[in-house]
């Protein structure tokens, strides 16, 4: 139940980051996304289910927040903790957080994320997907990875 209430008060922490200082961190068309580094970090610590639940619940708090396509951010980031959850080893917690695997499973994730994001988001447009994964989603990954190595870096100098 702790970690729960952890969680959850960390997650309307992140969430208030991503609605305010997210856009002051933006470098041209990459836009960091603190979000899946967190959902990735729920999946990895606590299993697919936790992951699942986690991404559903920001995932609709971000389309509340944003006026979006209700259930898209649910959607998307509900599917990047489950499979993150993969990357869920209870016996290589501090393994999995301290080392390239979090950072790897954040980079695959962001990908994911903004692949499935544009596919449907951009239906009944004249965009491009492939223009549009180039130009925003490839740039938003990249950023969003490199973000994933401060907490490797921070994790790693704690677990070593």
């Amino acid at each position: 139940m702790r970690q729960i209430l952890f969680y959850g008060f960390l997650s309307l922490f992140f969430l208030v980051i991503h609605a305010t200082l997210v856009n002051y961190l933006t470098i041209g068309n990459a836009i960091p996304d603190i979000l899946i580094i967190w959902v990735v970090y729920i999946a990895v610590t606590s299993g697919q289910m936790s992951g699942l639940v986690a991404g559903f619940l920001i995932g609709l708090f971000v389309d509340f927040i944003s006026g979006g396509v209700l259930g898209l951010s649910a959607l998307t980031k509900t599917l990047v903790g489950f499979l993150a959850g993969y990357f869920f080893n209870e016996n290589k917690i501090e393994q999995n957080l301290s080392t390239w695997r979090f950072v790897i499973a954040v980079g695959l994730a962001a990908l994911l994320h903004n692949a499935i994001y544009f596919l449907i988001f951009l239906q009944g447009t004249d965009v491009g997907w492939w223009r549009a994964l180039v130009l925003h989603g490839i740039p938003s990954t990249l950023y969003t990875t490199v973000l994933a190595m401060i907490p490797m870096f921070i994790f790693r100098r704690k677990y070593q």
